[in-house]
C-alpha cells in the first residue's frame, strides 16, 4: 500500500468514525482555548491500556506518565483534567467528534495524523523495538517473514508491518501483547521500547529485543483539533515550563526511571 493511499485511507477512515456533519461545506472551527477556560476543565484521552505511561491501577484510577503530564499541563493553564479511557484504533476519530479535547497518550507524531490534527511537542521520544521470548531464533527483521507477530491495533507499528508483509495479529493494548508472547501465541511484538521495557520488568517477563534498524527515533506528541493555534500555543508555554522549572523530569523519574526528552 503507498504512502498516498495509506493517508487518504487513513483520513477518510477517522472522518466516518467522526461523522461527516462536523465537515460539511463552510465549517468553521472556532478557537477552543477561551471556551475550555470558561468550563474551567479539559478532556484529555488515552487508551489507559499503555503501562506505565497510562494505565488502571487497583483502584480503577487511570494513572502514569501521560496522565500526569496532562494533568499538570491542565493546572498549568488554570483548569482540571478530566481523563478520558477510549479504544486507541478509534481515538483520533473521537477527538475529531468532541468526545474530548485533546490525546495525551504517548500517541507518534506522523505526516498522515497532521493532516487531520495538530499537535503539541513532542513530550518524549523512543523507537520502535521488537521482542521476542528468551531463546528464540527471531534476531532480525528478516526473520519476522512466515512468523507470527503481534501489534497493537491503529499504532503505527501496525501500518510498518503490514507493509512488510508480515502475518500479524492485532491486540488492543500492550498487557495483552505481552500475555499473547508470554503464552507463545505470537511469535514476537512490536511496540515502543520504553513501555514495552519497562511493563516486562514489573511482571518480571523475560524477553529479547532488538531495535528496527530502518526507523528513525520518534516523538510522541499531544493531539488537538485544527484551527486552534492559541489552545496549541498555551499547552506548548506549559509543556515548556514543566521541562525548565524540572516539574518534567520530576514526573518522568517518577512513573519512567529517566530523562525520555
Amino acid at each position: 500500500m503507498n504512502m498516498i493511499f495509506r493517508r487518504a485511507t487513513l483520513k477518510l477512515a477517522i472522518l466516518a468514525a467522526a461523522g461527516f456533519a462536523a465537515f460539511g461545506p463552510g465549517a468553521v472551527a472556532a478557537e477552543e482555548l477561551d471556551t475550555l477556560k470558561e468550563k474551567g476543565v479539559i478532556r484529555i484521552a488515552m487508551s489507559g491500556a499503555y503501562p506505565p505511561f497510562n494505565f488502571v491501577n487497583d483502584q480503577n484510577e487511570v494513572v502514569g506518565f501521560d496522565p500526569a503530564i496532562g494533568t499538570e499541563i491542565a493546572k498549568r493553564m488554570g483548569m482540571e483534567a478530566e481523563i478520558v479511557t477510549t479504544a486507541w484504533d478509534g481515538i483520533i476519530g473521537g477527538l475529531l467528534a468532541n468526545k474530548y479535547d485533546a490525546i495525551v497518550g504517548s500517541m507518534t507524531i506522523t505526516a498522515e495524523r497532521d493532516e487531520v490534527v495538530d499537535f503539541v511537542g513532542p513530550y518524549y521520544s523512543d523507537k520502535r523495538a521488537i521482542f521476542t521470548q528468551p531463546g528464540s531464533d527471531i534476531k532480525s527483521l528478516e526473520d519476522l517473514e512466515g512468523v507470527k507477530v503481534g501489534l497493537t491495533l491503529g499504532e503505527t507499528h501496525e501500518g510498518w508491518a503490514r507493509d512488510r508483509g508480515y502475518n500479524i495479529n492485532t491486540y488492543k493494548g500492550l498487557p495483552e501483547l505481552l500475555l499473547e508472547l508470554e503464552n507463545g501465541r505470537v511469535d514476537a511484538i512490536v511496540n515502543d521500547s520504553i513501555a514495552a521495557i519497562l511493563a516486562m520488568g514489573e511482571k518480571g517477563q523475560e524477553f529479547e529485543m532488538f531495535g528496527d534498524p530502518t526507523t528513525e527515533p520518534f516523538g510522541a506528541g499531544i493531539a488537538i483539533r485544527e484551527g486552534n493555534p492559541e489552545l496549541a500555543a498555551a499547552m506548548q508555554a506549559a509543556l515548556d515550563s514543566m521541562m525548565e522549572d524540572g516539574t518534567y523530569l520530576e514526573i518522568a523519574m517518577e512513573w519512567i526511571g529517566a530523562d525520555i526528552r
